[in-house]
């Protein structure tokens, strides 16, 4: 069960983060409760595994480099490879699809070359190798959810 707060942090501040150096207060300011509070409330929904990270979604190569990349990995060892490939701080996105390429997920890099070492030194960490899926066409998917529907 979401406390208030969590529901109010989970539904507003999806898209709606201030930008600020204290963004945290400003959001406390807002809903009218305490800065602790609300670092304590993201805390819990971070330790329930509700949110995984608070930070900005930048458009893909608008800094840096990035890719989507797919492997075909063995059932039996899909696990093992998901979780090293998590492991990297420029993978988000890691996820299974039902598909001979079966583990997908977005890298970045701070250029093209740093991009390149992370996922060269992935297919060497698990012995696989990853297909690189540059993108060809930008689309803008919004991931908000409605946390307030009956």
């Amino acid at each position: 069960m979401l406390t208030s707060l969590q529901k109010r942090l989970l539904n507003d501040y999806q898209q709606a983060f201030p930008l600020s150096s204290r963004p945290f207060r400003d959001i406390a300011e807002q809903l009218g409760v305490a800065e602790h509070d609300v670092l304590t409330a993201l805390r819990e929904l971070s330790d329930r595994q509700m949110i995984s990270r608070i930070g900005p979604v930048i458009a893909p190569n608008l800094i840096g480099s990035s890719s989507l990349v797919a492997m075909a990995i063995p059932d039996d060892d899909l696990e093992r490879v998901a979780g090293l490939v998590s492991r990297y701080a420029e993978i988000n996105h890691n996820y299974e699809r039902e598909n001979r390429f079966n583990l997908w997920f977005v890298a970045v890099g701070d250029n093209d070359e740093h991009l390149q070492s992370v996922i060269t030194d992935i297919e060497r960490q698990t012995g696989y190798p990853a297909m690189r899926l540059p993108m060809l066409a930008d689309y803008f998917i919004n991931l908000g959810f409605d946390l307030n529907l009956p």
